[in-house]
């Protein structure tokens, strides 16, 4: 069961947690005709990816999702930040930057201790958080399932 946390206001923007403000039609959409990482997730998938995530958030504005992320974490040595995505209409003002901030400044405050994230071309987007290349990248390895397609 997700976390919840005190919502966050930014101007016209709310940060929230409260799952009954995000809009599972318009994170599917985004995260399988969009995202790059989720092309061809199932609605199915999203919404288990919720429910098994440590912390959902979304960012609304006049209660429409506009952006949206999720941590997964085992609450102290270790945690995720992944399904980062920002709606076109919004980017370029800062969403990203401030929700993926205010997330891991909550685990980090919780006592989380290394947290990750991949991204393929928002490098510092998220330099601005803290985030930096790995130190030793050699260390790390992964199984892959995805299609290559």
């Amino acid at each position: 069961m997700p976390i919840i946390f005190a919502d966050r206001l930014r101007g016209e923007y709310i940060l929230t947690s409260d799952q009954s403000r995000i809009s599972i039609t318009k994170i599917h959409h985004w995260l399988s005709t969009e995202a790059y990482w989720a092309l061809g997730r199932s609605r199915e998938e999203v919404v288990a990816s919720i429910e098994h995530s440590n912390l959902y958030a979304v960012v609304t504005a006049d209660g429409q999702t506009v952006a949206c992320a999720r941590m997964i974490t085992d609450q102290l040595t270790f945690g995720w930040v992944g399904d980062v995505f920002v709606d076109g209409e919004h980017r370029g003002r800062g969403l990203a930057t401030w929700m993926v901030g205010e997330i891991v400044d909550y685990w980090i405050g919780a006592g989380v201790r290394r947290v990750l994230l991949a991204t393929r071309d928002a490098h510092e987007v998220y330099a601005r958080v803290g985030f930096s290349a790995l130190a030793q990248p050699e260390l790390f390895m992964e199984i892959d399932r995805r299609s290559a397609g």
